[in-house]
């Protein structure tokens, strides 16, 4: 019988000592929080035994403060490249069990390795995050670390998506790494994110707070609009990680990927005739309207519970992957507001970056009026939006269902701004303004003079209405290209997409805009 090469069995005692992370007692304790390990994350996200490790037997360099007493290979993160529905992506996963997942500088190498094996392959980049931020004993060295990730977050942006899994702790400068990605899909009570935490805000302003008030999900999903998805098990996220990737390409310059559908596309649903109420006043509820076009259950909406007076989300319509720009008037009428026109901004931008057609369903009386909308910059907020759809090349097809009044007609994907295909329903108003506030300006004497004012005002708002805020004065002079019946929407948006697969519109030569941050 031949004897094992001892170099053979040093190999696997190395490897098997890179698999036990921190160690069995402190696997213990990061069970009994309830999550899983940094190895089982990759294993739940991955297509089953495609994943494969690169570097698991760095360690941390120096000695600063006693480290050299605890070295661990892999130094806390562990990295390398899979498959997920058989495209391949790179990943990194952080590893609580040793020193908490703090970044150290040689941790931050196998993430920008990884990171830049990414791009050269052009796959996505994913980051399963669980870290208690930088590694203090470093110092100076582990900053510069997070700085080398910032700025390939940065510089790769639009060049392959970046998705940030929070599965435990992001804190201080560490929280930056995500905002810059794609998407950040947040666990319920489990996972959060700020820059300075409760301790730190108590010593310096005397509030009182804790971790999960300050930087949980339901505050990012709701409040500050970090986050885009919250899921309630570290499963439902990793899971949620493969469902986006499916309606993205793995770079910049694919086509997002076509999917077969059951789903007609010239399929028309005889409830979407009579969605819209013959009340301009009265709401209805846009959430039904794009379920009803779009391909059946494939409606994933981003940041459902922030400005919720948007809708953003990716979908299919007859198999092609589309992104979802609307209004709900639902709620607050569908207003823009400061957050709503920042929401709208940045989900036009990741679609335009990764080659997904816009459509844009349009019913909003306009931008929010009042002083703290004024004083808080919506003139600068609007124009993103503004920027952001005359910018994007993608194609881009825009549905006005009721209102679209002044500057909101304008910036959502208004023909002028480059849209390739816009139609108009019968119940569309497409005006400077609504028929009682023109009434109000054109006619302002003749109202106050009139004997009954009220009455006068109503009847002259309604010939108006009639005589401007529909959509055959507006595709008279061209700025619709048709009025169809709501109930053909889907039908017509798929011929669209398949006219405009190979849309060519090259941006002028340059460095790069300012677009009004």
């Amino acid at each position: 019988m031949t004897q094992e090469d001892p170099r053979i069995l040093e190999l696997r005692k190395m490897r098997a000592k890179a698999l036990e992370g921190g160690g069995a007692e402190r696997i213990e304790k990061q069970k009994a929080k309830g999550k899983l390990t940094a190895r089982e994350r990759i294993e739940l996200l991955l297509d089953w035994n495609t994943f494969n490790e690169i570097e698991p037997y760095i360690t941390h360099q120096g000695d600063e403060m006693g480290l050299l007493k605890e070295k661990y290979l892999g130094d806390g993160v562990i990295t390398g490249y899979g498959q997920i529905k058989g495209r391949t992506v790179y990943l990194y996963s952080q590893d609580f069990t040793i020193y908490g997942g703090t970044l150290s500088e040689m941790q931050s190498h196998k993430i920008c390795r990884v990171m830049d094996l990414a791009v050269r392959n052009g796959a996505p980049f994913i980051a399963l995050i669980d870290s208690g931020g930088a590694r203090i004993q470093e110092g100076v060295r582990s900053m510069g670390g997070y700085a080398e990730i910032f700025r390939r977050n940065a510089q790769y942006s639009g060049v392959v998506p970046q998705i940030s899994v929070m599965l435990g702790p992001c804190a201080g400068g560490a929280a930056y790494s995500p905002a810059l990605t794609d998407l950040v899909i947040m666990v319920q009570k489990q996972s959060f994110m700020f820059l300075t935490g409760p301790e730190v805000i108590k010593a310096v302003t005397g509030e009182v707070i804790d971790a999960e008030s300050l930087g949980g999900s339901d505050v990012h999903m709701s409040v500050s609009g970090v986050a885009h998805l919250s899921v309630p098990t570290e499963r439902d996220a990793l899971e949620m990680v493969r469902t986006f990737l499916s309606y993205l390409p793995s770079n910049n310059v694919e086509n997002p990927p076509f999917v077969k559908t059951d789903d007609d596309p010239t399929r028309m649903d005889e409830w979407l005739n009579h969605a819209v109420p013959l009340d301009p006043s009265e709401p209805y509820i846009m959430h039904q309207v794009i379920e009803r076009i779009v391909d059946k259950g494939t409606f994933l909406e981003i940041q459902p519970d922030w400005a919720r007076n948007a809708i953003v989300g990716l979908a299919r319509i007859g198999g092609h992957s589309v992104g979802i720009v609307g209004q709900e008037p639902a709620i607050m009428a569908g207003v823009i507001d400061i957050d709503a026109a920042d929401k709208m901004t940045r989900f036009v931008r990741m679609c335009d970056c990764f080659n997904i057609p816009l459509v844009t369903f349009v019913d909003s009386p306009g931008f929010l009026p009042g002083i703290a909308q004024e004083h808080g910059g919506i003139i600068r907020h609007g124009a993103k939006l503004l920027y952001a759809y005359s910018e994007a090349t993608v194609p881009k097809i825009c549905i006005i269902t009721r209102k679209a009044y002044g500057g909101a007609y304008v910036v959502m994907s208004s023909k002028y701004l480059g849209t390739d295909v816009t139609y108009a329903w019968p119940s569309a108003e497409i005006a400077v303004l609504g028929a009682e506030g023109a009434a109000n300006i054109l006619f302002k004497k003749q109202i106050e003079n009139a004997p009954n004012p009220s009455e006068e005002r109503k009847k002259l708002a309604e010939e108006y209405r009639a005589k401007f805020n529909n959509p055959y004065y507006a595709a008279s002079t061209g700025y619709v290209d048709d009025i169809i019946e709501p109930r053909e929407s889907r039908r017509k948006i798929v011929a669209a997409l398949s006219a405009l697969r190979d849309k060519y519109a090259p941006a002028p030569p340059r460095k790069h805009g300012n677009i009004p941050v």
